[in-house]
């Protein structure tokens, strides 16, 4: 496996697949760079049906303490499954996300995510990821990957 790494503007950006034959414990995956700007933030809160409106109203996110309108929870989970699967492939099924937030990602910053194979069961994959923004670790997850042969 080889580092590397791809951005992404909130309108742009194809799959990047390394297509692992076999994962290596310690093997880098890519970094995947989002820039969360208004837009993104309120539109995937609305894609997932999350009408809290610390996610769109930026007045009210302050009035709640927030410093501006922050990402929710789903899109966190949706960006880990879509960086482990861009790296994985098509013949990755994903198994389980463990996900834990931590700092906020507000809109008009920008998430860099980074990911590390820890273990290797059977056609189990482990991934460990990280999602860091300017003000720190925003998400810390446990995915488990199955990868498939191309035969099933």
């Amino acid at each position: 496996m080889t580092t590397a790494s791809r951005s992404d503007s909130v309108r742009g950006g194809g799959r990047v697949t390394g297509e692992p034959t076999a994962a290596q414990v310690g093997a880098t995956l890519p970094e995947l760079v989002v820039h969360a700007d208004p837009t993104f933030v309120i539109s995937t809160a609305i894609a997932t049906r999350d009408f809290q409106d610390v996610h769109h109203d930026r007045d009210k996110a302050v009035a709640r303490g927030s410093k501006d309108i922050f990402v929710n929870i789903l899109t966190d989970t949706g960006l880990v499954q879509r960086f482990v699967t861009d790296w994985a492939g098509p013949r990755a099924i994903v198994k389980s996300i463990a996900l834990r937030l931590g700092v906020p990602l507000y809109a008009g910053d920008t998430l860099t995510l980074t990911g590390t194979v820890s273990a290797v069961v059977g056609e189990d994959v482990h991934i460990d990821v990280v999602g860091r923004d300017s003000l720190g670790d925003h998400i810390t997850a446990k995915v488990v990957i199955a990868l498939r042969g191309t035969n099933d």
